[in-house]
């Protein structure tokens, strides 16, 4: 009689919910190593996204890139870990998003790169206009996957989860009312919850064995 060997995954899920773990902590520290050293940039006034412009915006571009693909491979380890194909499905849009963001530029604006004229442009690029429709994807499919996730956590990491959640939308939606510090208040939100994700799964990397 033939004995017929079980195979595993041919990535396993730990490996996957590393990926999901590194991306956030990434995407932290290009960011704030570029707000912190490239001329001209002001974290009140600009976008993060607005680093993908200029001489040294491949660097942003690269970020953008890189962390969508951690994202979309940990958004497989999340569903293997969780049995949630939602959260799955919800943090694989939230990749998608961020790399069409990194391929689709946003338009120099208010002073930045130096050299561009203060204040908005005359008018959107159809690159800037599909960097914002991937930004709003990736946004809203973030603060959904905060919601899912707290359904799989205790009661205190739920509370969390969703207090993630809710302050993509509160940044988001200041920065959209054109509010002081828009800009800022997004980039709170937005790297406060993918840190918040990064940081579940790596405890779930934790627990799991293969």
């Amino acid at each position: 009689m033939t004995a017929i060997a079980a195979t595993a995954p041919a990535t396993s899920t730990r490996t996957l919910l590393t990926a999901a773990a590194v991306a956030a902590p990434l995407w932290t520290v290009v960011n704030l190593a570029q707000v912190l050293t490239r001329e001209g940039f002001d974290i009140v006034r600009h976008p993060l996204s607005q680093l993908a412009t200029g001489s040294l915006g491949w660097l942003q571009v690269t970020d953008f890139l890189v962390v969508g693909a951690l994202v979309i491979a940990g958004s497989y380890g999340l569903r293997r870990a969780t049995g949630s194909r939602w959260l799955s499905r919800l943090m694989l849009v939230n990749g998608i998003g961020m790399i069409s963001a990194g391929i689709f530029r946003m338009d120099p604006s208010d002073g930045f790169p130096v050299g561009t004229p203060a204040g908005p442009p005359a008018g959107m690029s159809w690159h800037s206009v599909l960097h914002m429709v991937s930004g709003s994807l990736a946004f809203v499919a973030l603060s959904a996957a905060c919601f899912v996730l707290a359904r799989y956590l205790s009661r205190g990491a739920a509370i969390a989860s969703r207090v993630a959640g809710l302050a993509v939308i509160a940044g988001n939606g200041w920065a959209m009312t054109g509010g002081h510090g828009g800009s800022l208040t997004l980039a709170i939100g937005v790297t406060g919850a993918m840190l918040w994700v990064s940081a579940v799964a790596y405890r779930l990397r934790s627990q799991t064995q293969v």
